[in-house]
Formats: C-alpha cells, sequence, structure tokens
C-alpha cells in the first residue's frame, strides 16, 4: 500500500506495522521522493501530489530489497521521472508482468537472461486488458491501472485474493476508483 501511495503522488498511515523490517524498502521511497515519518508502530509517507523519481534496485534476502515487492516497485517506476534498473537475483521468471505492462504504454526491457529490467517512465499508462500471472504481478497490474488513464481490466484476479484480502475495498478507502467485476 506503501507503493501504491507512492506511484500515484498519495498520502497514506500505516498503523501496526514494525518499520524496522521494511527499512530497505523505506529507503528506496525515500529516494523515489517520499517524505516518509516513522514512528514505533506507524508509517507515513506523502507524496504531496509529486511524480515519483525513478529508483534502481537489487533484489536479494532480508534485509536487502525483498523479491516480493519489486514488481510493485517495478510499477512505480513505470510512471516515475527518469530511468531505473531493476535487477532480480533470487528467482527466476519474475518478470511475467513486463509485458502486461508495456501493454499499457509502460516502457520497459529486459537484459541479462529476462534477470534486469531496464524502466523508462512515462508520464501516464493507458488502460488496457491485462493477465495477472502470480500474486506479485497481479498487485503490480492493479498499481499499473490506478496509474493508467481510462479503465483498465485485470484478468485471473484470483492470485491477488491468495495473499490480498479484499484488497479493491481497502484500496477505494484510500481513495482508488476500484471495482471487483465478474469475469464475462
Amino acid at each position: 500500500y506503501l507503493i501504491a501511495a507512492a506511484a500515484t503522488g498519495g498520502r497514506i498511515k500505516m498503523r501496526d506495522v514494525v518499520p524496522a523490517h521494511l527499512e530497505a524498502v523505506l529507503a528506496k521511497l525515500r529516494e523515489a521522493g517520499a517524505d516518509i515519518e516513522v514512528g514505533e508502530d506507524f508509517i507515513t509517507l506523502d507524496m504531496q501530489g509529486r511524480r515519483p523519481r525513478a529508483v534502481s534496485l537489487v533484489t536479494a534476502p532480508y534485509p536487502a530489497f525483498p523479491t516480493d515487492l519489486q514488481a510493485q516497485i517495478l510499477a512505480m517506476n513505470t510512471v516515475a521521472e527518469g530511468t531505473a534498473t531493476v535487477k532480480e537475483t533470487i528467482f527466476e521468471n519474475r518478470f511475467m508482468h513486463v509485458h502486461e505492462m508495456n501493454r499499457m504504454g509502460a516502457r520497459i526491457r529486459l537484459e541479462g537472461n529476462n534477470t534486469t529490467a531496464i524502466v523508462e517512465g512515462v508520464e501516464k499508462l493507458k488502460a488496457a486488458p491485462v493477465m495477472a500471472n502470480d500474486l506479485r504481478a497481479s498487485v503490480s497490474l492493479v498499481i499499473a491501472g490506478l496509474l493508467a488513464e481510462g479503465d483498465t481490466i485485470v484478468d485471473r484476479i484470483y492470485h491477488i485474493d491468495r495473499g490480498y484480502e479484499q484488497v479493491e475495498e481497502k484500496l477505494r478507502t484510500l481513495g482508488a476508483n476500484i471495482e471487483r467485476i465478474q469475469s464475462r
């Protein structure tokens, strides 16, 4: 949710969190331009309506940047100012969402035997029907949909349900225009 807020230029306060567990993520969000306040059990992030700056990263085991959030940062980078390099070192085939984001107008190319993504930020993404391939990719496509002009339909959202309970309701309470629809 922090990354979604940063990507959309928004503001969020997360409660009942352990900020120390998210130090690598918070460092990248600060690098993207987020104003972040950390308390004992909360994190406040505020982009003040600004477009994020592109952030490069390399995934690695904790306490480094987590592979499970790589796709979400990639979504943020699609509309960021500048160019970023995202290198995946933990798992193979972790860039299955790239083709779908490119269908939305993102400018992402894969290099290094598909272990590295080069992302050139664009002003806006365009709505397109996209298909989720796994849990991480599905939530990154939801973030991309929030960034797009028009209505984006994310198919195969059962992947999202495995890891994000009622994600559309939570995003709606944060101001997102999102709804779950029956597939046709």
